[in-house]
């Protein structure tokens, strides 16, 4: 299309930061899930980030499509997420952006198709990228009270309190990288990013769970509540490498489910797990957890 153009921006003025965030609600709102995750609305919120780049396709005065690249691991291909507006697609659009954000990743690109509709497959294959990751979003319901959910079993001489702002956040940034150091995304968080988070509405320390044996931090889990689905989440559980095994991660999800059902009185529970995480999947699934929808990521050919 001849009105069609493509700006790249290292940060996005507080005006066009909101259009953006409007547009991806919009498409949330028509395909039942956002396309950009929430890792990428918070670098629209929060301006320039180190790596992080962002596209904006117009369409005449139209803000037509976002497109966001994060290249901030040292070992992974850049990242990327976009998006097109419901009223512009089937123009172009979508494949533009792509190629736009491959051009910018040069040509060495994992880019994420939250829900896996046919449309983002059948545009993979139109961009020349490959099927390398599957991550599930798994829900289960929640009894009054927590009702059925297990008993915590903590392992001896382990206690847990709740997460105290600006006290235990260094600790906590340590034993998360520690026990995601072979996650891309969760391993690398900052203080920035723990507190972009904090700033979050759904913020809540008291659904912020943090296992200690004696003074030193071991494990956590950190719930979060969605408001607009009626759900809470088991948003991340972390153990350090010496404690794994012990049966401290089923404990301290116990201890999160039974917060989100009898504190928040939540009906249900949600929370993402990779595809080839058996373990996890197995402990999730004895609790009553299953498989919701299908978040895929994409990447060029090394």
């Amino acid at each position: 299309m001849t009105d069609r153009r493509i700006d790249t921006l290292t940060d996005l003025p507080g005006d066009t930061a909101q259009a953006v965030l409007d547009l991806i609600a919009t498409a949330a709102a028509a395909d039942g899930q956002p396309a950009v995750s929430e890792q990428g609305r918070l670098h629209v919120r929060t301006g320039r980030r180190e790596g992080v780049r962002h596209l904006l396709l117009r369409s005449g005065d139209d803000l037509a499509g976002y497109g966001q690249i994060e290249d901030t691991d040292p070992v992974e291909a850049p990242a990327a997420e976009f998006v097109v507006h419901p009223d512009h697609r089937l123009h172009g659009h979508g494949r533009a952006l792509g190629e736009a954000l491959l051009a910018a990743s040069g040509h060495r690109m994992r880019a994420w198709a939250h829900g896996g509709h046919p449309a983002a497959r059948h545009l993979s294959v139109q961009l020349g990228l490959k099927l390398f990751r599957e991550l599930r979003q798994l829900r289960m319901p929640l009894a009054p009270g927590g009702a059925g959910l297990p008993e915590p079993v903590l392992p001896p001489g382990v206690t847990v309190r709740t997460f105290r702002p600006g006290q235990d956040d260094a600790d906590w940034l340590a034993v998360n990288a520690a026990a995601f150091a072979h996650h891309p995304e969760q391993g690398s968080l900052t203080q920035r990013d723990l507190d972009d988070r904090k700033a979050e509405p759904w913020f809540d320390p008291a659904g912020f769970f943090l296992a200690f044996r004696g003074p030193r931090l071991v494990g956590f889990h950190w719930t979060k509540v969605h408001d607009d689905l009626g759900l809470g989440e088991v948003y991340v559980v972390g153990v350090a490498p010496g404690e794994q095994g012990s049966g401290l991660g089923r404990a301290l999800t116990a201890i999160g489910l039974r917060h989100l059902a009898a504190d928040r009185a939540l009906p249900g529970a949600l929370l993402y797990v990779d595809a080839d995480n058996a373990a996890a999947l197995a402990v999730y699934e004895r609790l009553g957890f299953t498989t919701y929808e299908l978040d895929l990521m994409y990447r060029t050919e090394s």
